[in-house]
C-alpha cells in the first residue's frame, strides 16, 4: 500500500485541531503535524495576498485521499482549501507498516 503526505493550509489552530482530530479518530490518517506561523503569499481573484496560516502534514495511504479531501472540504472555512498529496518515494519498512496499520 502506498503512503502519501497530504498538505493542507488552515487559517487557525482550531481548524487545524478539528481536522486533525476527525482524520485520526476515523483512521484516515496515522499522524498529522501542525506547523504554526507560516506565511503564505498567493494570488486570489487577481489580488496579491499574504496570510498567516498553519500547515497540516497528514500522513496516510493513497487509498484514503478522496475521503480526506471530502472531510476537509466539508469543514474547512476556505472556499477552495489546499488539499494536495505527494508520494513518499522512500521510507523505512517499519514506518510504512505503522502508517498502514493505523489507517486500516
Amino acid at each position: 500500500m502506498d503512503i502519501i503526505v497530504v498538505y493542507c493550509t488552515v487559517p487557525d489552530r482550531k481548524t487545524a485541531r478539528d481536522i486533525s482530530t476527525i482524520l485520526v479518530k476515523n483512521k484516515l490518517a496515522a499522524c498529522i503535524n501542525m506547523i504554526d506561523k507560516i506565511e503564505s503569499v498567493f494570488s486570489w481573484d487577481g489580488d496579491f495576498c499574504k496570510e498567516k496560516e498553519m500547515l497540516l502534514m497528514i500522513k496516510t495511504t493513497r487509498d484514503n485521499f478522496e475521503k480526506i479531501n471530502e472531510v476537509i472540504n466539508e469543514i474547512h472555512p476556505y472556499s477552495v482549501p489546499e488539499v494536495i498529496a505527494v508520494p513518499i518515494i522512500n521510507c523505512s519498512e517499519d514506518y510504512l507498516k505503522w502508517v498502514t496499520h493505523e489507517t486500516v
